[in-house]
């Protein structure tokens, strides 16, 4: 009878909680791969707002899954599933252990539960529907919670691409997204694995949000923005980055000063968190730890006998 195999492991939690950090100490110290499940680490040259692993954190341990496509390309779940299968696959084929490390919920069910057959993209109804948004500011959130009000309530009402896919979704099939996506809820798991989250209170992550919005700027946020501007702009996707989406809006004079730019990004960035906190608090079998611990307890909870609903 063949042997079931190991459980992936995964590291998540939500923004600013340090998971990265943790995720670096276990990979160093146990001579692992990390595999970025990050949706804008993908994007070359946004280094800055995406927090990426320094020079050195790469040298110190392998990364995969960053720097694939250019900030004006668009990069979708089903083709970064794609390169995961093949990432997972080369760092298995050497031997050796893969890290998943991140917080985008999205990558994380598509890749371990199994990514939806939905219709293919539609360019000239997206076109439109992006312009409607344009010229109508809320008009497409408003519709969604109409038509679909369950994807309406997990869609942010700034989260343009994914509203736009919503209702392609709806045109071309006839059935909310929310129905197709009815497997995200089961409690299999199309590839085993084992999910640690770290955990914060909401006042420390708070301040870690202020500190981490702080460095950003300081570090050149803005400037790489209008690199990047510059070179060939950004896609739907990576233009709706957190911070990136804020310092666009801020050279286009949307914003009195740097200090309103500096509060935007980081009231953006504590929604985000609710967001994947929700999300975290909902999802069965996670392992939560604080966000104090430290390599060996991290590598413990992933060794331990898993909760029974990630078993």
């Amino acid at each position: 009878m063949p042997t079931a195999p190991a459980p992936l492991w995964i590291v998540t939690g939500p923004t600013a909680s340090g998971k990265s950090a943790l995720a670096q100490a276990l990979a160093q110290a146990q001579g692992l791969e990390i595999l970025s499940m990050d949706s804008m680490a993908v994007y070359r040259g946004m280094d800055v707002g995406t927090a990426k692993p320094s020079a050195a954190e790469r040298a110190a341990v392998p990364h995969h899954l960053i720097d694939l496509v250019p900030p004006a390309e668009e990069f979708d779940t089903a083709r970064w599933c794609s390169a995961a299968a093949q990432a997972l696959a080369a760092v298995q084929a050497r031997g050796r252990r893969a890290l998943f490390v991140g917080g985008t919920p999205l990558y994380l069910m598509a890749f371990f539960k199994g990514l939806m057959q939905g219709p293919a993209a539609d360019p000239a109804l997206r076109a439109a529907l992006e312009r409607r948004e344009q010229d109508h500011p809320g008009s497409l959130h408003a519709e969604l919670a109409q038509r679909d009000p369950v994807a309406a309530q997990r869609i942010h009402p700034n989260d343009l691409r994914r509203l736009v896919r919503a209702l392609e979704v709806l045109e071309h099939t006839g059935t909310p997204i929310s129905a197709q996506q009815t497997h995200f809820a089961a409690d299999t798991w199309q590839r085993p694995c084992r999910i640690v989250a770290v955990h914060r209170e909401r006042d420390e992550l708070h301040a870690r949000v202020k500190v981490r919005t702080e460095w950003m700027l300081d570090q050149g946020l803005l400037e790489e923005t209008e690199a990047i501007e510059r070179s060939g702009g950004f896609s739907l996707t990576s233009g709706a980055a957190i911070g990136y989406q804020e310092c666009r809006d801020f050279l286009r004079g949307r914003y009195k000063d740097r200090t309103e730019l500096r509060n935007r990004i980081r009231r953006n960035t504590h929604q985000l968190i609710r967001r994947q906190s929700t999300w975290l608090r909902r999802l069965p079998g996670v392992t939560w730890l604080p966000g104090s611990a430290d390599a060996a307890a991290l590598h413990a909870a992933f060794s331990a006998e898993p909760p029974p609903s990630a078993r």
